[in-house]
Formats: structure tokens, sequence, C-alpha cells
């Protein structure tokens, strides 16, 4: 089988240099890249004779995946697959995995950390030290006693609603399963309407897909308390942002943590949230930690390995 990794996995070469030689015994032939493109026709000349490939979160258009023949299994380094052509995956019989679970403490610790970051106004305070100035207007506001909504409580929407809990907050939550380790923590379903309205603190935990496209709209939104925050490290596409920049501007919600946008950085100047009040942005970090890193790149070589015997893991519905 010939494998080919289209892009670096931002591990250290030994490490991959250790899943090379175990391949390469096999009697697999590895060919890596070390540098990533989204050009379908680079993309194409790449994958062209590749029974295996590997991608983390560059685009992999239908294109691509109808136009190299040998192609039977993509493994994701990833946990959404919305990047995939899947329909074109689905018409040449193509397996899908992906890498769940390797971001989950890290996109959590992120999400809380943003909270805190809008919570204790941490930019401003940066700025007001750096420019000669003091905290006189910049008090903020604790975590605890507050209550923090989680929509979607699958693992990284259930970790961060642990780490809010250990900081004494009270979580509720919306998800379209509910998950009994969530309500063995002591956490209330509701609507996401009612959570909208008694929360705090909303940190969104989906995937994005057909049903979540502008999941947080415009009258979701103005539900929310003037004095409440929304952190998103899901999804762009699963709020409407230009609606979300609109209410932080005109003051009707207290400020937005945001890790992820309707496109990837870097941002179009014409990005909304780029001119909105009381945010703190980063650019798409939340799953990028030295230690995540390992962890994906450990799932992603096993689910290689599955596939080879043929019991692939981690398999993605299409």
């Amino acid at each position: 089988m010939k494998i080919t990794l289209m892009e670096p996995l931002g591990i250290p070469q030994t490490v991959l240099d250790g899943y090379r030689s175990k391949l390469e015994a096999a009697g697999h032939t590895f060919v890596s890249y070390a540098s990533k493109t989204a050009d379908p026709a680079e993309q194409a000349a790449r994958v062209a004779d590749s029974d295996a490939v590997i991608i983390a979160n560059t685009p992999f258009t239908a294109p691509v995946i109808l136009g190299a023949p040998n192609l039977k299994f993509i493994d994701v380094a990833f946990t959404g697959i919305d990047h995939v052509g899947l329909d074109a995956c689905r018409q040449k019989g193509v397996t899908l995995s992906n890498a769940a679970g390797y971001s989950t403490q890290c996109v959590a610790e992120l999400a809380l950390g943003l909270a805190v970051a809008c919570l204790r106004f941490v930019p401003a305070c940066d700025a007001a030290v750096r420019q000669g100035g003091t905290g006189a207007a910049l008090r903020g506001t604790e975590i605890c006693g507050k209550t923090v909504g989680i929509v979607g409580t699958g693992a990284i929407g259930l970790r961060t609603a642990r780490l809010f809990l250990a900081f004494g907050a009270k979580v509720i939550a919306h998800s379209r399963t509910h998950r009994q380790e969530a309500l063995d923590m002591g956490i209330e379903y509701v609507s996401l309407e009612e959570l909208m309205e008694r929360s705090d603190i909303v940190s969104l935990h989906v995937p994005s897909n057909g049903e979540t496209r502008r999941l947080i709209s415009a009258p979701l939104l103005a539900r929310m308390k003037p004095t409440a925050i929304l952190i998103n490290a899901a999804r762009g596409a699963v709020v409407d942002n230009a609606a979300l920049a609109d209410a932080l501007n005109q003051g009707r919600l207290a400020g937005a943590g945001i890790d992820v946008f309707d496109t990837e950085p870097p941002l179009p100047e014409s990005e909304p949230l780029l001119h909105a009040k009381n945010t703190v942005l980063t650019p798409h970090v939340a799953f990028a930690t030295d230690e995540s890193m390992l962890r994906r790149a450990e799932i992603v070589f096993h689910n290689l390995d599955a596939w080879l015997a043929g019991r692939p893991e981690n398999v993605c519905r299409l």
C-alpha cells in the first residue's frame, strides 16, 4: 500500500520517523510532505497513486478524491470532517476515519481561558500596563456562582463543563443527546432558548453541519442577558457572526471569546468580529498544544493500522 501524509502533523521528526519505519517494515510505502497545500492540482499530484492519505484540516475536495484512482482510505487528523468532500467519499466507497478525542482537554481549557479573559478584561489589562495606565476601570467578575450553558455535551462539552464546575459555576446544557454522565454531574438539560436566557456564559461545542449552521442566530442572541458572554471554540459557521458583532457593538452582550470564524485566519478586514467591542480573539488554536499533537498522531496512525488490518476504527458516518 502507498500511504501519503499530505501535510505536517506538528510532531517531532523523530516521532514521525518511528511511524514511518513501522510502516516500511511491513512492506508499505510512506510519503510525507513538509508543507500543506490547498491547491487542487498540487493535491491531486500528491495523492495520484495513493491507497491511503492522511490529512489534517486543509480542505480536501471532491475533484481530488474522485481523481485518485487507488484511494480507499482518508485518515483525518482532526475531529471535524466538514472540510472533506463527503459526497465523493460515498460515491467512491472511501472509508473515512477521524481523530476524535485528541483535542478534548486543550479545547476545554481554552474555552475556560477565553471566559476568564473576557470576564477579567485580560487584553485591556495587558494594554493598560504597557501604556502606563491602571486597572481602575477594569474590575471584572468571577466564574464562581455564574450559570454556564454548554451547547453540545459530547466529549469536549462535558470536559468543559467539568472545568467550569471546578470553578464553582452551575452548569446547564442543551444537546441532541442527553448523556448520563452529564446528569451524574448534576447538569440540567434545557431547551436552547432557555439556555440562552439563563446563562451568564454560553460555551459552544457542536460540530458544523446542516443542522448547526447559524444555530446561534440573531433571535437567539437577543435572548441572552446583556451581561452575558459567548464562547465559541467549536466552528465559526455555528454562529451568525455578523449578528454577534452587532450585539456586542450595541451593548446587548457583554463580551465574546472566539477561536473560530467563517474562514480560517488570516482574516479579511471585512470580518465583523475584528471590529466588535469586548472580544477576545484567537486564531483557531484551541486544538493545538504539544500534548494534543502527539495524541493526534497516535490516534491517526492507530486508525491507519486498524484499516490496514481490515478492522477500521473511528469510522465517520458519511
